[in-house]
């Protein structure tokens, strides 16, 4: 489903840059930072999580209200994500043909920092999913000899 997204928003952008791009204005810097901040704290959460989960030593167990609330979180930044790279990545390869103008240059390196950082989300947010998940037990599986 995410690379679905990626692929028919990038398809889309792709076609609408390539149609407007004269009368829009430069592309902000400032997504760049930001979505990368966003994939280091999901980063960073998933791996406390995990943790949490699978009951290492020195945590607490997680509440599984708050488990489903990252889960639900997680996947909102996987699409989020998706919609990033496919929007931006779209709106890069669109500006191919024009990298010998500065404006377009600077556009184009603007667009495939952003389209990276939002492919980082997604698979930080890919990772918290993973981390969510209850290790499976070896009592209910039939593991424990008896």
């Amino acid at each position: 489903m995410p690379l679905a997204v990626a692929v028919v928003t990038g398809f889309v952008m792709f076609l609408v840059v390539r149609e407007t791009y004269s009368s829009l204005v430069l592309l902000p810097w400032t997504a760049i930072p930001t979505l990368l901040l966003l994939a280091f704290g999901e980063l960073i959460t998933a791996v406390h999580v995990r943790r949490r989960i699978r009951g290492e030593s020195g945590t607490e167990p997680i509440e599984p209200i708050s488990a489903a609330r990252l889960v639900a979180f997680a996947k909102a930044s996987v699409l989020l994500g998706a919609l990033a790279c496919g929007a931006f990545g779209g709106f890069a390869l669109a500006l191919l043909d024009w990298l010998h103008s500065p404006h377009a240059r600077t556009d184009a390196l603007v667009a495939g920092g952003t389209a990276l950082s939002g492919l980082l989300l997604a698979l930080a947010a890919v990772f918290l999913e993973y981390a969510c998940r209850v290790p499976p037990d070896s009592h209910e599986n039939g593991g424990a000899k008896g």
